[in-house]
């Protein structure tokens, strides 16, 4: 049995600067047993909610509750126990990230966690971001919306709410290291579920109830927020149709359901506002109900399984153990298990994070928070023999001070160039300097941007230093600039035929980051794809910039790549590669494709009057929902050419 939580003015509502000085409490083993429930909760929320995952996206879920496990159960009974996901894992990775590291780890030692166990099983903002990882990119850039296509997408609030469990009662705390770590895959209102749910989560180990911690959330949003609106909207939509979820579910998907000014790909069901919005509906309408909130998650659709887990892992924050029901626990039977998900999380989804035990992984997390707690102006109080944690409401999160780094900047004679190398909190009072080095003539340092036009070609080294306070911190960098792109002046595109109707003149309309153009497959046999230009005159060329746009999830990529260049008499020759940077991914399969990355072909000059690069496209088969069907293709956004 829980011993009970002491509250000391504990003001949850009320801005955060009128409780700075207020302390609350809550038994040790209470603490425990609540983190103990947040995992069951989210890991019964995964699984459960895992068989609905885009079921039901036209149209919400039957009213015929419960649901059930699903399709899910095979698995469980496959691992005898609870087996590892995406809504889950990543948590499970951080965990063992601060206890490798301590409490508070690096943008830098979190991507190295990322590089090193994440390796397939990864969409959108959450791939797009390991793969800059992989080119040389680190946090925050690999979530910026300059560099992360997929910025706007869902993957932060289903990765993050260990930060908050780990933090009870200390909302700003809480809410500022959620937001500091899902900025490793997203960014601007990307990340605002993320922050919503991580005030609620810390709220949770003191409130129960669940529209004031729907309100909690939404006072942790900055002024204007966009989500905030949609939980307002949610609440309105309640109000209007308090007994039908569904008619609600129909407006909410019309609002935010589609294509957008910042969306307009083939993963509008995975948007975070859209799905952060359906979260708040399953709350409104659980009405505090664990297996009625599980279900209403599950039917409302869309990434059904992101709602489910977060949902479900508050309400267990909220009525520990006990208040899950005995039947989601033991899904394979009470007789067959002695403890919940027989006490085994097992891993199927990451290289090399290891199994464990449920009950272990929350006893680490507990202990973690503990050290927290007591790293932020907290103690250990006893009375009557039983352990409170004594916690400093008012405890703030500075995130560590590192500098970003970057492969190799590319950047054109007499074209605007700018690249933010620093994002700390203090940036506007930093020193910054250049200590080793110079910048290309044209180019300056402003604060903690590199900016300006470049006036003469080369390759510029350069050492950046920032100081705040009394610490400072140095990053290397490499400017490449080139001269006039020669695409420009080329008279001919060369590309294969393709029946596709994008317009190929976007790849060398010099916004490598705007559009991409799909060379479709017309049947499903292997191809070989070219892209590449010709001109009047011979021209010399050393370098071609490949930017791969935006691949598919199932093709739209290079599995082989060189370059080749015309002689004299029209016969194609090839060219000597000498490098290619970042390195790209050749594999057949989808998983670590960057997105939008400039890839650097140098090559021995050549004089040519034509050249191109060329390649074998990939594919693989798509699943039975998009047709079954395999096509080899590739994609492209930029292709730049220089003779520098």
């Amino acid at each position: 049995m829980w011993k009970s939580a002491v509250i000391v003015l504990f003001c949850l509502t009320a801005p955060l600067q009128a409780c700075e000085s207020q302390k609350v409490r809550i038994g040790v083993q209470e603490y425990q047993d609540k983190v103990y429930a947040s995992w069951l909760g989210q890991i019964v929320g995964n699984i459960y909610g895992l068989s609905y995952e885009f079921q039901f996206i036209d149209e919400p879920g039957p009213d015929a509750f419960p649901y059930g496990f699903g399709v899910s159960l095979e698995r469980v009974r496959e691992v005898d126990g609870a087996f590892s996901d995406d809504d889950t894992d990543i948590e499970y990775m951080y965990l063992l990230q601060m206890e490798k590291h301590g409490i508070e780890p690096t943008y830098e030692l979190l991507a190295n966690a990322w590089k090193y166990h994440v390796r397939d099983r990864v969409w959108v903002a959450n791939r797009s971001a390991l793969t800059l990882m992989r080119a040389g990119y680190s946090p925050p850039l690999t979530g910026n919306k300059n560099f992360n296509p997929n910025w706007f997408q869902i993957d932060p609030q289903l990765v993050n709410e260990i930060w908050a469990v780990t933090a009870p009662g200390m909302l700003d705390y809480a809410t500022r290291k959620s937001a500091w770590a899902a900025k490793i895959t997203n960014d601007d209102f990307g990340i605002e579920p993320t922050i919503h749910y991580a005030a609620m989560y810390a709220a949770a180990f003191f409130e129960k109830d669940i529209e004031r911690l729907i309100d909690i959330g939404s006072a942790a949003l900055p002024a204007g927020s966009r989500f905030a609106a949609a939980v307002e909207h949610m609440k309105r939509l309640y109000k209007r149709y308090p007994h039908d979820w569904q008619k609600a579910r129909r407006e909410m998907a019309e609002h935010y359901y589609g294509e957008f000014d910042y969306n307009k790909g083939a993963w509008a069901a995975v948007d975070a506002i859209l799905n952060g919005a359906a979260a708040i509906l399953a709350l409104l309408y659980g009405e505090g109900d664990f297996q009625r909130t599980l279900d209403i998650a599950s039917g409302l659709g869309f990434d059904a399984d992101n709602q489910a887990a977060t949902m479900s892992g508050l309400l267990g924050i909220v009525y520990g153990p006990t208040g899950i029901p005995e039947n989601l626990l033991y899904p394979l039977g009470r007789d067959r298990w002695e403890r919940p998900f027989n006490d085994r999380y097992i891993n199927v989804s990451r290289h090399d994070l290891p199994d464990t035990s449920i009950r272990d992984m929350a006893r680490r997390t507990a202990e973690l928070g503990g050290k927290i707690i007591l790293a932020n102006g907290g103690r250990i109080v006893s009375e009557d023999g039983v352990d409170y944690y004594e916690i400093d409401k008012s405890a703030s999160f500075k995130a560590p001070f590192e500098l970003v780094t970057a492969p190799v900047l590319l950047a054109e004679q007499g074209r605007e160039f700018s690249f933010r190398y620093y994002f700390g909190m203090d940036a506007q009072t930093a020193s910054y300097e250049v200590v080793n080095g110079s910048l290309p003539a044209g180019l300056i340092l402003n604060k903690n941007t590199i900016q300006g036009m470049p006036s003469e070609t080369g390759r510029f080294d350069v050492r950046l230093q920032v100081g705040s306070g009394s610490e400072s911190r140095q990053q290397d960098f490499t400017i490449r600039v080139h001269g006039e792109n020669l695409a420009q002046s080329a008279s001919k595109i060369l590309s294969n035929e393709s029946p596709t109707d994008d317009d190929i003149e976007i790849i060398r309309d010099g916004e490598r980051r705007r559009a991409t153009y799909y060379n479709r497959a017309p049947d499903p046999e292997p191809r070989i794809n070219w892209y590449g230009y010709a001109w009047e005159e011979a021209q010399s060329v050393s370098t071609i910039v490949f930017n791969p746009g935006l691949p598919e999830e199932w093709g739209g990529w290079f599995t082989s790549l060189e370059v080749e260049y015309q002689d004299s008499t029209g016969q194609w020759l090839k060219a000597t590669l000498l490098s290619v940077e970042p390195g790209m991914d050749f594999d057949n399969t989808q998983w670590l494709k960057g997105a939008f990355i400039d890839q650097s072909l140098d090559i021995e000059p050549v004089t040519t009057r034509a050249i191109r690069i060329i390649g074998h496209a990939g594919g693989i088969e798509q699943d039975e929902r998009n047709g079954g069907e395999r096509r080899f293709y590739t994609a492209i956004s930029e292709l730049a050419v220089y003779a520098d």
